[in-house]
């Protein structure tokens, strides 16, 4: 086995620790050509797809990286940004608010992002860490709820990293935080807010990533940790069982989904007399395809069309204040006991720079 090339170990160098976020990816551009390559890591992950191997890629590259690039691109231009891919940019505003904050609080934490598909991969990550010194790296999958085709496939990717490391650093990881009460409040804080500047209707839709429903007879605890989120969110929020819907949406393929899905509980809504709907996605940290395009653009669509009147999209809570402080929370939880060496930053430069953070969130 050839080991990757690694900055020279120096006795006596100070070590340090770090943050990784970790969010799932996208094309490094929307195009037909990034798409299928992008898809091509994505969809060859066993993780994604739990079907036999020799069966699956001959599927996957005789017909989806055939058809489906071009559609997908497609759906990725109508929500591409000047800064790129909104899910990218996105989590790295949030590392950069997250390094911010962690100054603020004494914790000066090396804070780096990637994405389990794409760049800046995680493997890039881990090497640009461990030239900086880290030698002890907490790991924080943006996954509230967890699965194993999206916490356990990040596991996988530090464990291919390590496999070529000659010294591996000392890891924690994250592995879920569905009920934390910090991202719960930081949810409902973002629900309340919009209903301040919107009004509020009757209905509130909770739509989360689909995944099969064998998934669920083979021991993924992910539907289960989804239906505690909107439980815990709909306590928080006061609401009544009456008055909201988990369900869930990104159904791919003729298998069983875990139900009920979100398109026709749109529909079936708006059938049903109701004018307006509010939908939030709790399971997704920060916009991306799924939220932006499938629910804010496809999802208003379907109500509409079914004989709705108002449909109102909340967005994810992103590089909100709310989200980076439950974030932190976590973080200073899960490194106690580890040494956060290094000369902490002057307390109100701290509190300067991240008031220019806050500034610049909110322009």
């Amino acid at each position: 086995m050839r080991f990757r090339t690694e900055p020279p170990h120096r006795h006596g160098q100070r070590a340090r620790t770090a943050l990784l976020l970790v969010n799932l990816g996208s094309p490094a551009e929307p195009t037909t050509g990034a798409t299928r390559r992008y898809l091509a890591e994505f969809l060859s992950d066993p993780r994604v797809v739990e079907i036999p191997r020799a069966a699956w890629l001959l599927i996957l590259h005789g017909i989806i990286l055939r058809t489906r690039p071009s559609k997908s691109a497609a759906k990725y231009a109508s929500i591409w940004t000047p800064e790129g891919s909104p899910l990218v940019a996105g989590t790295a505003r949030l590392a950069r608010m997250m390094q911010g904050y962690l100054g603020e609080r004494n914790l000066p934490l090396l804070v780096r992002h990637a994405m389990r598909y794409g760049e800046p991969s995680v493997a890039q990550a881990l090497d640009e860490l461990r030239a900086e010194g880290a030698d002890r790296i907490l790991v924080l999958p943006l996954y509230p709820q967890y699965s194993a085709t999206t916490t356990a496939s990040v596991w996988d990717a530090i464990g291919q990293w390590a496999t070529r490391a000659r010294r591996i650093p000392e890891f924690r990881f994250i592995q879920h935080y569905h009920d934390d009460a910090g991202y719960v409040r930081a949810l409902a804080a973002d629900v309340r807010q919009h209903w301040l500047r919107e009004g509020r209707g009757k209905m509130l839709v909770m739509s989360f990533h689909g995944l099969p429903q064998r998934s669920l007879a083979l021991g993924d605890p992910y539907h289960c940790e989804c239906l505690k989120t909107g439980r815990l969110l709909a306590q928080e929020l006061g609401l009544e069982d009456s008055h909201y819907r988990v369900t869930f949406q990104s159904r791919f393929g003729r298998a069983q989904w875990l139900q009920p899905y979100t398109e026709p509980t749109l529909r079936e809504l708006a059938a049903s007399g109701l004018d307006r709907v509010d939908v939030v996605c709790p399971g997704f940290a920060i916009d991306c395809l799924e939220t932006l395009e499938e629910i804010a653009a496809e999802g208003r669509e379907a109500f509409l069309q079914s004989g709705g009147r108002e449909f109102h999209y909340i967005p994810c809570l992103n590089d909100s204040v709310g989200h980076v402080r439950a974030l932190l929370d976590l973080v200073q939880e899960h490194v106690q006991g580890w040494p956060v060496p290094g000369a902490a930053p002057d307390a109100e430069d701290a509190r300067s720079r991240v008031r220019a953070l806050e500034k610049g969130a909110r322009d």
